[in-house]
């Protein structure tokens, strides 16, 4: 966690002497519904360089990559178990403020995050792990590094809808994928911004071209937000995805991977969640 580290620790062991009953993860705690328009209390720490996007590689345990560039800007964060949700809780969207009474430093004005990565070590109910970056912008201008010195501040946050405008729904195949294994990563997703569940479905020859099966298979949960087929044949594109956000609301992207598809690449489709 860079300069932060010290004070993490000191937190933890402090955790774990006046929590020592029931535990310092917390890992029963309700997580955050998809609409709270209530601020919750936090802790925030931050990681990796001081303007920089939390992991060295700028992804993380969500999958996503160069979490550095736009849209993700840096402005990213890992989340404990009620905030990453074994990977649902991956691209959900949440504004972020400190005040004056948490350190002087602070701005009070909200600052909007997203959870690209896993936080192993939590230190309070819900706990922030930012990049360096989205800790800072919570201060007032030309305090961030006096701010990003503190290591750990109590914190305020809520969950908003995630916005990506001109944008649509974005599906990166990831390395390894083949015929008969195919791994995705979904991005760039309005409103929610999770997934709850992904389907596919692939095409099959229809005379000389190919043609959708009609039939969507469950794809499993590989890790973060990437999504995996395991088939026992070959697989043939063009292949349609269907996505299921936390609130149950469904996007179709039809064909959204072509025939000729190839791994690691990136495909858009033409829809977004409204």
């Amino acid at each position: 966690m860079a300069s932060s580290s010290i004070a993490v620790a000191a937190a933890l062991i402090l955790c774990i002497l006046v929590t020592h009953a029931h535990g310092c993860y917390a890992k029963h705690h309700a997580a955050p519904s998809a609409a709270n328009s209530s601020w919750l209390d936090a802790k925030a720490t931050w990681y990796g360089a001081p303007r920089g996007a939390g992991p060295d590689d700028n992804g993380g345990a969500c999958g996503f990559k160069n979490v550095n560039l736009p849209p993700f800007s840096s402005m990213t964060s890992c989340g404990n178990q009620p905030l990453f949700k074994d990977g649902k809780g991956c691209g959900s969207c949440y504004q972020i403020r400190c005040l004056k009474s948490d350190h002087p430093a602070c701005s009070g004005v909200p600052k909007t995050v997203i959870i690209t990565d896993m936080n192993y070590y939590p230190v309070s109910r819900y706990h922030f792990d930012l990049s360096g970056t989205a800790f800072g912008a919570m201060a007032k201008d030309g305090r961030n590094d006096e701010l990003r010195h503190a290591g750990i501040i109590n914190m305020q946050f809520k969950r908003v809808p995630c916005q990506y405008p001109g944008l649509t729904v974005t599906f990166h195949v990831e390395e390894g994928s083949n015929p008969f294994y195919m791994a995705i990563l979904v991005e760039y997703e309005d409103g929610d911004g999770d997934v709850k569940q992904l389907d596919i479905m692939e095409s099959r020859p229809n005379g000389s071209k190919m043609a959708p099966t009609g039939q969507w298979v469950p794809m499993k949960e590989s890790w973060g937000s990437i999504w995996r087929m395991d088939a026992h044949h070959p697989m043939h594109g063009p292949f349609s995805l269907r996505v299921t956000n936390e609130s149950g609301k469904t996007l179709v992207a039809e064909q959204v991977i072509p025939i000729d598809w190839k791994p690691n690449k990136t495909y858009s489709s033409l829809v977004q969640f409204h």
